[in-house]
């Protein structure tokens, strides 16, 4: 099976255009494609995950993939999906967060021997003259089109500032900077960005001619992806110091039943003819299917020994009740009131809440326990000489850690 067919059989593929010149650019190894990620944060999430994949098989194939990291459209914010502005960063801000996206995305892209690129079109979009930017782009996009478009008809009502009015103008510009520079003759993006895909691709063809080289593909459960970053407590990162390997590999081992082999098949390089064997699989055999999901991602992104780690942590809790590299929450004496430190101030300084009313929230919800106990008032404190002893805080059947003093 070549490629092309592959990332359709996976569930990968939504809508295309030109879609037999996309089959021989792709399956021939030809694509020099782009997926852009906007540095809103200081590490990539799970909602990327499937974008990373993506990238990471297209090259395996021979295609070379440029990820473009948004420097400059992060300082705009892209409307999509969103019922808000989003918040303004500082350059310093966006550099850092562009430096932690490089290193991630090493795991996943060979950056070697120009098999890949990584980009930034802050060094294109920062320089442009606005009247030019009118003249030479703006004359391309109708406005009656551009409010028809799904990224910004949701907003209309609640309100569109002109800033980010113009993020489908600036990726446009993108894919044309690309192009003509790298050679870049396909996009790729998120279910929710084919609008924005759709002005890149009329852009080159309007300004270099209808028989310009320039196509977009769109991923079937990107916008659903990135649902998957978010839990009750926060996302779920891809740096170890943000979400653990064992709190990583935990997300996965519980996705819900219905779920888990669609990501098995999206997100994992097993051979589909294993996959596909499990299609009938019911009941225990799931938790198998959770288990082999949750393994082959948390190796994939963190390595094959905190994989082990992670799997062999995880069976010896749910078997003993007990975890040797659980992740740890160490107190330090600022922690405590008088000698005492109370449930919710732990929860919160555990990571297993992300403030007091949400650890309220999860104790008067029966979520709580501690070991085997479940937590029944709000008001528990605990004294430092309980944490001498093996002290396993659990929030559901989730997320957990080792307390120590």
């Amino acid at each position: 099976m070549k490629i092309y067919e592959e990332l359709q059989a996976r569930g990968l593929i939504a809508q295309v255009t030109d879609e037999e010149e996309i089959r021989e650019l792709i399956n021939n190894g030809k694509a020099t494609f782009y997926i852009g990620f906007d540095p809103t944060a200081d590490s990539l999430h799970v909602g990327h995950f499937m974008a990373l994949c993506l990238m990471k098989r297209l090259q395996m194939a021979g295609n070379k993939p440029i990820a473009l990291i948004g420097g400059g459209t992060a300082m705009i914010g892209d409307p999509s999906g969103r019922s808000d502005m989003r918040q303004m960063m500082t350059n310093e801000t966006i550099a850092h967060n562009c430096e932690c996206f490089k290193q991630q995305m090493s795991r996943f892209i060979d950056f070697s021997e120009g098999k890949a690129l990584m980009v930034n079109n802050a060094d294109w979009l920062m320089n442009l003259n606005y009247v030019s930017l009118l003249q030479e782009v703006g004359s391309h996009f109708s406005v009656n089109r551009m409010l028809a478009a799904e990224c910004y008809k949701q907003r209309m009502e609640k309100g569109l500032t002109f800033l980010e009015f113009n993020y489908m103008i600036m990726q446009s510009y993108d894919f044309f900077e690309l192009f003509q520079k790298y050679g870049c003759n396909m996009q790729f993006g998120g279910d929710d960005q084919w609008s924005n895909m759709l002005g890149g691709t009329e852009l080159i063809r309007r300004k270099l001619g209808k028989n310009a080289c320039a196509m977009t593909i769109t991923l079937l459960l990107n916008s659903e992806g990135k649902k998957m970053g978010k839990t009750q407590s926060g996302a779920v990162w891809l740096d170890p110091n943000k979400t653990s390997p064992f709190d990583f590999y935990q997300y996965w081992r519980n996705v819900a039943d219905a779920d888990v082999l669609k990501c098995i098949r999206m997100l994992t390089f097993l051979p589909l003819e294993q996959i596909n064997e499990m299609d009938g699989w019911e009941g225990s055999q799931l938790n198998q299917a959770k288990e082999i999901l949750a393994y082959e991602l948390t190796k994939l992104v963190h390595g094959e020994e905190e994989a082990i780690k992670a799997q062999t942590s995880a069976k010896a809790l749910f078997s003993t009740g007990a975890a040797q590299d659980m992740p740890t929450c160490e107190l330090e004496e600022a922690d405590f009131t008088e000698g005492n430190i109370d449930i919710l101030t732990l929860l919160v300084k555990s990571g297993l809440a992300t403030s007091k009313s949400d650890a309220r929230r999860a104790v008067e919800q029966g979520g709580v326990m501690i070991g085997v106990i479940k937590v029944t008032d709000v008001k528990e404190t605990y004294t430092k000489e309980v944490f001498k002893e093996e002290f396993i805080l659990k929030k559901g059947k989730k997320q957990f850690r080792k307390i120590v003093c």
